[in-house]
């Protein structure tokens, strides 16, 4: 059974691949299993159909028979569990990738996410200056301890798994900040990442999407 997903009819990244079914495409992609796209615009998300899909009314979810998940990084995990290429065999190892999913949307992403969305909607607000050296504080703070586990290794623990497909997304949100920049190996990493031909078919995929609603208009 094709899996179903859904992803924004519009997304607000305007095709940079860092809407959320970004890493879930990307994981599909990694694993060769085939998957349909459903797509919502931000009426229909807050409609009761998305809504019985995804209480929170955001994008992704995952549909396969039965099966509704929602959250990507609890998606990412259901397919790297069920399809070899994501996760290493051996128990220990298998083990420590899964932490470094949770490492990365629990530590790594919040305070990225933070800075962004107070970029946006603080902007012009009268502190915005004064928070600001604060919000980047606390991400280099958490790219440091990163770029230090990492050290020279091409991957987080041994070869690609899950763990580095959901940190490497998580980076890439500072894409083309200095921020990342100031961490050379981290600036690689994230490099390896998308250098994957599975990110590239990821991509391509999203930014499909993207194209299309932008000719349309």
């Amino acid at each position: 059974m094709t899996p179903v997903i859904t992803a924004f009819a519009a997304s607000p990244d305007r095709g940079r691949g860092l809407a959320r079914d970004m890493g879930v495409r990307w994981a599909c992609e990694e694993v060769g299993l085939d998957y349909d796209v459903r797509l919502v615009s931000f009426a229909e998300m807050k409609q009761p159909a998305h809504l019985a899909r995804q209480p929170f009314g955001q994008i992704p979810t995952y549909e396969a028979g039965d099966l509704m998940l929602f959250e990507s990084a609890a998606i990412l995990l259901h397919i790297a569990e069920r399809h070899a290429g994501l996760l290493p065999a051996d128990a220990d190892a298998r083990a420590r990738a899964i932490v470094w999913m949770f490492a990365a949307v629990s530590t790594i992403e919040p305070p990225i996410v933070e800075r962004e969305q107070t970029g946006h909607a603080e902007r012009d607000a009268p502190w915005y200056e004064a928070r600001l050296p604060l919000l980047d504080a606390r991400v280099r703070t958490r790219l440091a301890a990163l770029s230090q586990r990492l050290g020279d290794a091409d991957w987080l623990d041994g070869d690609f798994s899950a763990g580095d497909l959901m940190m490497v997304q998580v980076l890439r949100r500072l894409a083309g900040e200095a921020l990342l920049a100031e961490h050379g190996n981290l600036a690689a990493y994230v490099a390896r990442g998308e250098a994957r031909p599975a990110f590239a078919r990821a991509f391509a995929a999203q930014l499909a999407v993207f194209t299309a609603q932008s000719a349309a208009h």
